[in-house]
């Protein structure tokens, strides 16, 4: 991914090559959205217009994979484009290893392998190249790569909003938040959409300034939230589809969702879609499209077990956390001006 992006970056357009402006760069990264979380990629139940549009009117990667089956790891092989073995971070950060995982898992016949607790400053990120190549760098959303010290602007980012070492919104999808890099406003105003606001309000800023904006979405990572309005819209649909033969299927110890009919986390991803489409909106009303490539993935599969079970990854089996397709096997579109 790292060097796609710097491949891509480094391509012209015929407005850009006569005018010899470099590309910006709008990456944007969904956490622990499943290969069929949207409607481009075979989903009936969840609605994703502008992610769907942006997907067709780019280049679709249908064998994309993630570099990890959780988050942590993934991360740091997109800022760094390394394998984790090499930056050294192989779980997410927070996890338990050695004998702290033996004293929860007694049973357990192997011991999890220590990792990194932070993103390696030796690493040259992503933001880093970009700018040492003049342009300016951007981050919003998660970052769960390190705490104090090794924030996104310690990583070369010249703004972070939002980014600390927590793996999911700490007061949840409405504010107050309890993030220190992003004050509160509007009491229930929605973190999904906040973040897409202030990226478009970079972009705007930013509009005669060559720029790399890394959007990273808390979402859909749990806790799984929307608004009633949302899942009201979803828990209709759901009960119009009829009743499944089974909505889990045991795999070994942990039930795994056979079904995308969870109301609520349908309700997560249609607001990750509308906050996709503030952004792609900023960029078109500032003149900006035919000049950004824009790059749209995920860190992992989605949530098959656990974290109330939100969706399903079928056909692919099992889902984050699992080694197996439905667990590194992830949406992938870039969208290069022509």
């Amino acid at each position: 991914m790292f060097n796609c992006i710097i491949f891509f970056g480094c391509q012209k357009n015929k407005a850009t090559q006569k005018q010899n402006v470099k590309p910006n760069i709008l990456f944007i990264l969904v956490d622990d959205l499943g290969y069929h979380d949207l409607g481009v990629t075979g989903s009936t139940f969840y609605e994703t217009p502008n992610v769907d549009k942006l997907a067709n009117e780019g280049m679709m990667f249908t064998q994309g994979y993630a570099a990890s089956r959780v988050c942590s790891p993934s991360r740091a092989s997109i800022m760094t484009g390394k394998f984790t073995a090499r930056h050294g971070i192989t779980d997410w950060i927070g996890a338990k290893t050695g004998e702290e995982w033996r004293t929860r898992n007694r049973h357990d016949k192997l011991l999890p392998a220590d990792y990194v607790i932070q993103l390696p400053k030796a690493d040259i990120t992503i933001a880093e190249a970009f700018k040492s190549n003049g342009y300016k760098t951007f981050f919003a959303g998660k970052w769960h790569l390190g705490g104090e010290g090794s924030y996104p602007e310690n990583h070369g980012f010249d703004i972070n909003i939002g980014g600390i070492g927590a793996g999911s919104p700490k007061g949840g999808f409405f504010s107050p938040w309890n993030n220190p890099k992003l004050p509160n406003k509007q009491k229930g105003e929605n973190l999904t959409l906040r973040l897409a606001k202030e990226t478009a309000n970079f972009i705007s800023k930013h509009r005669d300034t060559t720029f790399f904006a890394f959007l990273s979405f808390y979402a859909v990572h749990a806790p799984i939230q929307t608004t009633e309005k949302k899942w009201r819209k979803y828990r209709d649909k759901a009960d119009n589809l009829g009743i499944a033969d089974s909505g889990y299927k045991m795999e070994r110890v942990l039930p795994i969702r056979q079904v995308q009919d969870n109301p609520i986390y349908a309700g997560l991803v249609e607001t990750m879609d509308d906050a996709v489409g503030v952004v792609l909106k900023a960029l078109k009303d500032n003149g900006l499209e035919e000049n950004t490539i824009v790059v749209f993935t995920s860190d992992n599969g989605g949530v098959a077990s656990g974290d109330h079970y939100a969706t399903s990854n079928l056909p692919l089996r099992g889902g984050k956390g699992y080694q197996w397709e439905g667990g590194i096997r992830e949406p992938c579109f870039i969208k290069v001006p022509c």
